[in-house]
């Protein structure tokens, strides 16, 4: 059988165009009845290109009259035919690309897929990811209306880089991560053409960013050419952080159960969620009375113990969860069997028998958390007080910062905000993005001695805070001191005039003349751009408490973009509940015009001045360039 290589996976969807031509139709449906009859299949199959051993053939038949009943047994319709192809079509290049396969890393290491391509450059992508995130989305999104032209993918994944391309799924999976991300009003999803596609990879793209996905170097061409790693890589991102979304005291307050001796509640919730995760199931092999404990998600669970006491102990005694699989000598088999159980919780998803045995890191947490979220076998504690506890759980504030400077990918990434920044290496990275340069590196500590660690942090503090009044930040009476202890407040200022100076900064970059903008300059550009427009809306301040119905941001992105804006969804009435529906909106319409906003509808509906400048802001950076997309094609 002839196999189209795996570097040319683009000449697959060629092939399926390839099947509606009428010439096909003319040699395949001779008699022209719209049938073909599968006697004749073998022959109907050589016509475009599949030459297959008889007892294949027959197999195929045998099976095809088995399974149809009525009318149509022992024929195909001509669409029946296209699938079938279709689908062996994808079984030859899954097999052509196992065979290519890296035995021990599994993986498939694609060229031309980066700018730098033409020196050599080339991305590896891990074959048990695509299945994986293929399966995922199977499992959550199947049964979404808008998706049924594009699910399921099938069992070997190939087609996710296709399935992406249109953005309906994309923006679908970052709302299943994270509801309400994206307004699904301000989605395409009826006769698309390749600009509304854009549109909606463009708003998938900007709303990735605003709930913490590092989307740097990712434009919505790449991901309408389906480039695999970047797929995988935003992919990822966007599951993990809805996994990890729901390890929080509001969702578990069970979690409180994993509190070491001496250990306070703020100091658990300071962990990263795969640091508790592994608490988790430490907790749950020490209540089953078994003496391993689990320190990695990679080799030490290659051999299926843990995860077979741990679903023992999580699971539900009607749900009949046993330990067979710790009978089972081969690995491979045993991994086979935990699955099994695991099934029995409705928590397969992410991982093969074979992800197991080889620790794949990402996928096993993945399995782990997604575990946690739907069996944690935690009991609400009785003896700790969580009324007074409010100030653990993320405001939406905090959340809003930590998302932005997660998605200009600083290193490491930020879990907690205050402990994260306490040492000062997060600080001076965004110092660097909006203004590079600036940072000494010579007198930053990036690693810090057993003895002298407290020291070496406060000493990055103390030059965090040196370099923001050089920046002309406003730091009366904040100290070193007070971000290396975590001071919340005095924190949140700092942080604050960062994402303030960073928003200024593009605009700045983008103004033709080059001099440094002012908040009134925004102002003054807003009801300019308005009027032009022949727009009654208009702002006085960015505290104008006209603002809170969000008509002015819709109005400014139809002033933007002319058209894009359907008036008939917007809300008149001035309440509440329609104030925050029109904010949702107006926020999804302009990420999908190409403004990176990071707030959310409630600094709108509230008039939070801060945010809601940050709003127009990014509004204005994207007026500035409005031929963008023209000038990468």
């Amino acid at each position: 059988m002839e196999i189209m290589g795996i570097d040319r996976w683009d000449s697959f969807v060629e092939f399926l165009d390839d099947l509606k031509d009428e010439y096909y139709y003319k040699q395949i449906d001779r008699d022209g009845n719209g049938f073909i009859d599968l006697s004749e299949l073998k022959a109907a199959l050589e016509i475009v290109g599949f030459k297959l051993p008889q007892w294949q053939v027959r197999k195929m038949i045998e099976d095809w009259d088995r399974d149809t009943n009525g009318p149509g047994k022992g024929k195909l319709s001509f669409p029946e035919f296209q699938n079938m192809c279709a689908g062996l079509k994808a079984q030859d290049i899954a097999s052509s690309f196992k065979k290519m396969v890296n035995k021990r890393e599994n993986l498939e290491t694609l060229g031309g897929m980066s700018t730098a391509s033409s020196e050599g450059t080339t991305h590896s992508v891990r074959l048990e990811e695509q299945l994986a995130f293929s399966d995922w989305i199977n499992s959550n999104l199947s049964h979404d209306p808008h998706l049924k032209h594009l699910l399921p993918i099938d069992g070997e994944g190939r087609y996710l880089y296709d399935r992406v391309k249109d953005g309906i799924l994309l923006c679908k999976v970052i709302n299943h991560s994270c509801p309400d991300t994206i307004d699904e009003r301000a989605i395409n999803t009826r006769n698309l053409t390749v600009y509304t596609k854009h549109e909606n990879l463009t708003l998938a793209l900007n709303s990735a960013q605003a709930i913490g996905c590092n989307v740097v170097n990712i434009d919505a061409h790449d991901l309408a050419k389906g480039k695999p790693h970047l797929v995988l890589g935003l992919l990822w991102q966007i599951i993990r952080i809805g996994l990890f979304n729901q390890i929080t005291l509001e969702h578990c307050p069970g979690l409180a159960n994993l509190l070491e001796d001496g250990e306070k509640i703020e100091e658990l919730m300071k962990l990263s969620p795969e640091a508790i995760l592994l608490r988790w199931v430490n907790h749950h092999l020490e209540r089953a009375g078994v003496n391993r404990r689990c320190t990695n998600f990679m080799s030490d669970i290659k051999d299926s113990e843990i995860y077979s006491h741990l679903l023992k102990q999580i699971a539900p005694n009607e749900a009949g969860v046993s330990m067979e699989a710790l009978t089972e000598q081969d690995l491979m088999q045993r991994a086979e069997l935990m699955l099994q159980q695991a099934e029995k919780l409705g928590c397969r998803s992410f991982l093969t028998p074979q992800d197991v045995v080889e620790g794949v890191y990402k996928l096993n947490v993945a399995f782990v958390a997604n575990l946690f979220n739907n069996h944690p076998g935690l009991d609400k504690p009785d003896n700790i007080d969580f009324e007074g506890l409010e100030h653990i759980e993320e405001t939406r504030e905090e959340k809003t910062y930590r998302n932005w400077m997660n998605s200009m990918g600083v290193n490491p990434h930020v879990n907690w905000l205050y402990s994260d920044l306490a040492d000062g290496i997060v600080i001076f990275q965004l110092y660097d993005i909006i203004r590079p340069g600036v940072v000494d590196w010579k007198r930053v500590h990036s690693k810090f001695s057993k003895l002298k660690k407290f020291m070496e942090k406060l000493e990055n503090c103390n030059y965090a805070v040196e370099l923001g009044k050089q920046l002309k930040f406003s730091l009366v009476g904040i100290a070193g001191q007070d971000l290396a202890e975590g001071n919340p407040t005095l924190t949140l200022a700092l942080i604050w005039q960062l994402m303030r100076a960073y928003t200024l900064s593009i605009l700045t970059q983008l103004a033709d003349s080059g001099n440094p903008i002012v908040e009134a300059e925004i102002i003054t550009w807003v009801n300019s751009k308005l009027a032009e427009a022949k727009k009654t809306s208009g702002i006085r301040s960015f505290q104008d408490s006209s603002l809170n119905n969000a008509l002015a941001v819709i109005d400014l992105v139809d002033a933007i973009k002319p058209g894009t804006v359907n008036y008939d969804v917007v809300k008149m009435t001035g309440e509440e509940e329609d104030n925050i529906a029109n904010a949702k909106y107006a926020i999804s319409m302009a990420r999908k015009i190409g403004a990176r906003i990071y707030a959310l509808p409630e600094d709108i509906t509230e008039v939070k001045p801060k945010m809601i400048m940050t709003v127009f802001a990014c509004l204005m950076a994207r007026d500035y360039i409005p031929n963008m997309d023209a000038k990468k094609n």
